[in-house]
């Protein structure tokens, strides 16, 4: 399982400490999405991945069960492990999402990204106008603050603007919409790294700017107008990304 946040840490090259189980997983799934080991290829035998990756025989079959279960590839008898059509893939799974930050740009990809944000945030933060705590409006405005002064720390950034993202979701007490938060961090993810509209610093200013005014609606429960700040959000993000 992937923390959240994973990626936007990995931006700066700061990762998170693996094992041997996790560093097969993030390999080959990498190698999957971006198309390294196509869909249709039969994986190399065992003992071939064995040697590449220096791990046991129970370390890879572990890691390749972790990869079938979230749709990547399937185990067929005298055949081998194969790489699976993307329709099987999970694509809500933070893993897979977060492995797509590596792959060529695609823009019809990310249409869908931001087609299911714009389809899920909505009644989030509808939600979150009317659930929010003391507790939930003092940690918003808490992480706006370290969006404001993260200066040129990209990490501090995006840790900070996806803490906000979290505690909107988290408020408004709906667990399945809550699962919008993988695709929302490869899209801030992909945001901080491009300058399609705005220089780098601009897009950061605008984002922190745009959340503490977000803060504001929520702590007045003006869920019309929370609504339409956190589409301006999403909005600025897509222009950015491509």
């Amino acid at each position: 399982m992937i923390e959240t946040g994973s990626l936007i840490r990995s931006l700066t090259g700061r990762r998170a400490a693996r094992n041997f189980h996790t560093f097969v997983i993030n390999e080959i799934g990498q190698a999957i999405v971006t198309g390294t080991f196509p869909v249709g290829s039969v994986l190399a035998s065992d003992a071939v991945m064995m040697e590449q990756y220096g791990v046991s025989r129970t370390v890879l079959r572990e890691a390749l069960k972790t990869l079938e279960a979230k749709g990547l590839v399937e185990a067929r008898p005298k055949v081998g492990t194969r790489v699976s059509p993307r329709l099987r893939w999970n694509f809500f799974d933070p893993q897979v999402l977060a492995w797509h930050f590596d792959a060529a740009p695609d823009p019809a990809f990310y249409d869908s990204l931001f087609r299911i944000r714009d389809l899920l945030e909505p009644p989030i933060v509808e939600l979150a106008a009317r659930h929010r705590n003391a507790e939930q409006v003092r940690l918003l405005k808490y992480w706006c603050h370290q969006m404001e002064t993260a200066d040129d720390s990209i990490e501090q950034f995006g840790l900070a603007c996806l803490e906000v993202h979290t505690i909107i979701a988290d408020s408004g007490h709906d667990m399945l919409l809550r699962s919008v938060l993988g695709v929302v961090e490869l899209t801030l993810a992909l945001a901080l790294t491009r300058s399609v509209t705005l220089a780098a610093a601009d897009y950061r200013e605008k984002a922190a700017t745009l959340f503490v005014s977000l803060t504001a609606a929520l702590e007045a429960g003006d869920a019309a107008n929370a609504a339409r700040l956190y589409q301006a959000t999403r909005q600025l993000d897509r222009a950015q990304v491509y």
